[in-house]
């Protein structure tokens, strides 16, 4: 069973920065397009970021210029550093596969981001 484990969320105030990561259990280099999303209190997940095997990225509109994902994959690791924090990024974040702009493999807990105004 496939693992991905999400970390780094906690609540920070507008304007601030946080760092998530993921760890998967398996090699994120054979999962291939690897993606964040988030949950927000009452509305459906969305994509947020996504990072290709070469290194090709693709964000939300909300998110573009503010948001940098990366990924490791001798660590089986993909990051998103997170700056210019709004309240309306406060969700839960999952990191998961993406094809075709869902997620393939089981989900994870989530790590939750708080912004304050």
């Amino acid at each position: 069973q496939v693992q991905l484990v999400e970390s780094g969320g906690g609540l920070v105030q507008s304007g601030g920065s946080l760092r998530l990561s993921c760890a998967a259990s398996i090699s994120t280099r054979s999962i291939g397009t690897m993606a964040w999303y988030r949950q927000a209190p009452g509305k459906e997940r969305e994509f947020v970021a996504s990072i290709t095997n070469h290194g090709s990225t693709n964000y939300a509109d909300s998110v573009k210029g503010r948001f940098t994902i990366s990924r490791d994959n001798a660590k089986n690791t993909v990051d998103l550093q997170m700056n210019s924090l709004k309240p309306e990024d406060t969700a839960v974040y999952y990191c998961n596969s993406w094809l075709l702009g869902v997620g393939t493999l089981p989900w994870g807990q989530g790590t939750l981001v708080t912004v304050s105004s």
